[in-house]
């Protein structure tokens, strides 16, 4: 029975035989989505907690998007001289120095070092330098539209599991009753971020003798830089308005706004990963129907009229019923949009095109939180999640209109 619970779950995760070289790559996905949902949750209850305020909370989850900005940037210039694998584990190592770090300082001035240098990620997605080290380890995996079922497949394990580790939010106040202090039990789950790096490690190295390992070689963008570059600016607009409410941002909103305790806050998030990872799961079939631009843009604007509308509203039952409606929404674009832009490029050029659509992203959201948690300092808890939802659905039509023509390399 357990044999075929794993053949089933493994039929499931991989939609191609060639894409067993995805493993190890889906699995330390998990792990990191795992950590990253529970820190993005209890990340500004720790930082207020040890004697920060609320715009230095903003300004940390501001240094941990622009490092991981500047990083991607590295990866693109440098990957091909170093090599994914190498820097995979590398990047693994860093997460381990993360978490000790943000565990054993308390002055603002250190922990904004490492918060910049370091891996934490204090959003619902993965904006760091892991994501297009492993996009184009994924897409040599796969061809056609089983890629596009495989990245959904890698969004689905990634929201799973974030959604879990937002549960996990609760732990430290089951750790105080059973007499721990607030301080020592947040600490504690640092820590446990730090020691699940050490697993990413690992997986990582189990990975570098696989197929996927040897993808075509490495070259700089060609014929395909034209739709690169537009789609580079087009995907900086959405991460610019997703990082006004990243999940770090969104508990503090939901601490402030409604007087939520942490673990109802992580039962929130939960329940949105849930309803996230479902809908990036439906984004393969309702791609293989209406294509993937239109399942970009048109599942897209819905969930960005919900946040608007949550950010008005003055019931905490109808806010939240409109925020679960935006999760099933709001993540439908991710696997697709991951899959047309590896679609647009040669194989060759996937790795560029993965670093260069990954770093404006990085660098657009990571201006916004600070900005955001300025808007909260003043009392304007509605801007930022206003200012999102219309940011958002500019971005939709314009991605629509500039690409609706747009000739794939390969079916998408």
């Amino acid at each position: 029975m357990v044999t075929r619970f794993v053949n089933a779950a493994r039929r499931w995760l991989l939609p191609a035989p060639t894409a067993v070289s995805a493993l190890p790559v889906l699995g330390a996905r998990g792990l990191r989505a795992l950590v990253d949902g529970y820190m993005s949750v209890l990340l500004p209850a720790y930082l207020l907690a040890i004697g920060l305020s609320t715009l230095q909370v903003g300004i940390v989850a501001t240094a941990t998007l622009l490092g991981s900005a500047l990083a991607t940037i590295g990866v693109g210039l440098l990957g091909h001289r170093i090599g994914a694998s190498r820097l995979l584990s590398a990047a693994a190592l860093l997460m381990v120095a993360t978490g000790l770090g943000f565990a054993g300082l308390t002055a603002f001035w250190p922990l904004l070092l490492v918060a910049f240098v370091g891996t934490l990620n204090p959003s619902a997605g993965d904006v760091s330098l892991f994501l297009p080290l492993e996009h184009a380890r994924l897409a040599a995996a796969a061809d056609g539209h089983a890629r596009t079922a495989l990245f959904a497949r890698y969004s689905v394990v990634g929201g799973l599991c974030a959604s879990l580790g937002a549960l996990a939010a609760g732990v430290p106040a089951w750790l105080q009753r059973a007499g721990w202090s607030e301080l020592t039990a947040l600490r504690a789950m640092i820590l446990l971020y730090a020691l699940v790096g050490l697993w990413v490690w690992w997986l990582y190295r189990r990975a570098n003798g696989t197929p996927a390992a040897a993808a075509p070689p490495h070259q700089p963008l060609g014929a395909s830089r034209g739709i690169v570059v537009r789609l580079a600016l087009l995907f900086s607009v959405d991460a610019f308005a997703g990082g006004l409410v990243v999940n770090a941002l969104m508990s503090l909103w939901l601490l402030e706004r409604f007087g939520l305790s942490l673990a109802q806050v992580g039962l929130f998030f939960f329940w949105t990963g849930l309803l996230s990872a479902a809908s990036q799961l439906a984004a393969a079939p309702v791609a293989r129907r209406i294509g993937l631009l239109n399942t970009m843009v048109f599942t897209h604007i819905p969930s960005s009229v919900c946040l608007v509308g949550a950010a008005l509203v003055s019931d905490v039952h109808l806010a939240l019923g409109l925020l679960f409606v935006r999760a099933a929404l709001s993540q439908m674009d991710v696997p697709t949009r991951s899959a047309f832009v590896m679609a647009v490029v040669t194989p060759a050029e996937r790795p560029a095109a993965a670093s260069l659509t990954a770093v404006p992203r990085s660098l657009a959201a990571a201006l916004s939180p600070a900005l955001a948690s300025a808007m909260f300092a003043a009392g304007w808890l509605a801007a930022p999640l206003v200012a999102c939802g219309l940011l958002k659905i500019g971005y939709d039509l314009v991605l629509w209109r500039a690409c609706r023509k747009q000739v794939l390399q390969e079916p998408g």
